[in-house]
């Protein structure tokens, strides 16, 4: 990274996709909205699911954001700064697809075999984190 910049151009990319992706999250807000007016009709797991999905996009990307400075305080390469870079964003993506897309339908009331989405979020997320961390520490 150049000494005389604040953010390197792979932390440059990852975040200004990330703040890019916060108009899908409105978007979705604003559905999610009309969902709970009673707009559409769904089934009290789907309204559940719609706002668990919401909110991890929402608080991941968020957090994929500060990643991002955090990553660039280290020294790390590689695959190591690969995972620490785009595992907690990569699970924005993972959980909230697998919140919204194992609940489509109509009067859905229990997870469909998406629900492996989440569960593959949840592994980019403590993948993330955990690389993230022990860069931090070992910096």
């Amino acid at each position: 990274m150049d000494e005389t910049m604040l953010l390197s151009a792979a932390s440059r990319s990852t975040a200004g996709t990330l703040l890019l992706s916060i108009v899908a999250i409105e978007f979705g807000g604003t559905y999610l909205l009309s969902v709970l007016r009673g707009r559409h009709q769904k089934s009290d797991f789907q309204k559940a699911f719609a706002r668990a999905g919401h909110a991890h996009a929402g608080v991941l990307v968020t957090l994929g954001l500060v990643c991002q400075i955090l990553v660039d305080s280290t020294q790390m390469t590689g695959a190591a700064a690969l995972v620490a870079r785009s595992g907690i964003p990569a699970a924005a993506v993972l959980m909230s697809a697998g919140f919204f897309l194992s609940s489509a339908g109509q009067d859905v009331t229990q997870p469909n075999r998406l629900i492996v989405l989440l569960y593959a979020g949840v592994v980019s997320l403590g993948l993330g984190a955990v690389a993230l961390g022990i860069g931090l520490l070992t910096a």
